[in-house]
């Protein structure tokens, strides 16, 4: 009696022959990925490149370009001024055109004002009235709206001119706030923010005292410790703006 063949044998060496070539396949698709991020990587930390500049640097590189493009427009403006007075226009003429330059806050101001400073809060601070609820990263630092708020309130109580930190205040400068530094007319500054005004010292404290978005910032200050101080000057000196005047957008400048 004749036995006829097993087949189970050949197709467990077929199951063997396919596991070993999805295994080969596999193995070969891994070393192609590491291939592709090596070439890609070219040698770096793809997580930890330092070529890859950060927004903060950003704005501290353009910063310092605009800081330089501003100081060679000024020296350009006072050669522009000294010719023109050389060309011996009629003297009204020149009386009038100081006059603009005075109301355009292109030329220094000197008188009695008002300094504000404003500052973030310690850190660590917590609360110091009883009842009031711990504060959060952005109860502890000065926003946009509150170097706004006391920009406006001097501009309402008459100032004749306005210095936020070392910079003049034009009719189209803009107070911006990048994360937790202040970006103006192309400048990035950190606090405290100083800012200064020339104009009757009663009626510029009248208006910062008056402005309801301060009453709220002064809370904040009560509650949490952010900084705030108002001083009184008989002599304060205002630079005249150096920058450009050129309108950017409807925003005004930064």
């Amino acid at each position: 009696m004749s036995i006829p063949p097993e087949p189970a044998p050949t197709r467990r060496s077929g199951t063997r022959i396919v596991g070993r070539a999805l295994t080969c396949a596999v193995f070969a698709l891994a070393g192609l990925l590491f291939y592709i991020s090596a070439q890609t990587a070219r040698g770096t930390d793809l997580r930890t490149d330092n070529s890859l500049l950060s927004l903060g640097d950003v704005i501290r590189q353009r910063s310092a370009q605009n800081q330089q493009a501003q100081s060679q427009l000024a020296d350009l403006q006072t050669r522009a001024q000294q010719l023109t007075e050389q060309q011996g226009h009629d003297p009204a003429d020149l009386a009038r055109l100081d006059g603009l330059r005075s109301g355009a806050a292109l030329e220094p101001l000197q008188g009695g004002g008002l300094t504000v400073t404003l500052n973030d809060a310690p850190p660590n601070a917590t609360a110091r009235i009883p009842g009031v609820a711990e504060p959060g990263v952005n109860d502890l630092v000065i926003h946009q709206q509150d170097i706004q708020a006391v920009v406006n309130a001097l501009w309402r109580g008459g100032a004749e001119g306005v210095q936020v930190m070392d910079q003049r205040l034009i009719s189209t400068s803009a107070v911006r706030c990048v994360g937790n530094t202040l970006l103006l007319q192309g400048r990035v500054y950190s606090p405290p923010y100083v800012v200064k005004a020339v104009g009757r010292t009663d009626a510029l404290r009248s208006a910062v005292d008056a402005d309801p978005t301060i009453r709220k910032y002064l809370q904040y200050v009560q509650a949490y410790g952010l900084g705030w101080k108002v001083q009184e000057s008989g002599e304060l000196n205002l630079p005249g703006y150096s920058g450009t005047t050129e309108l950017r957008s409807a925003g005004g400048q930064q």
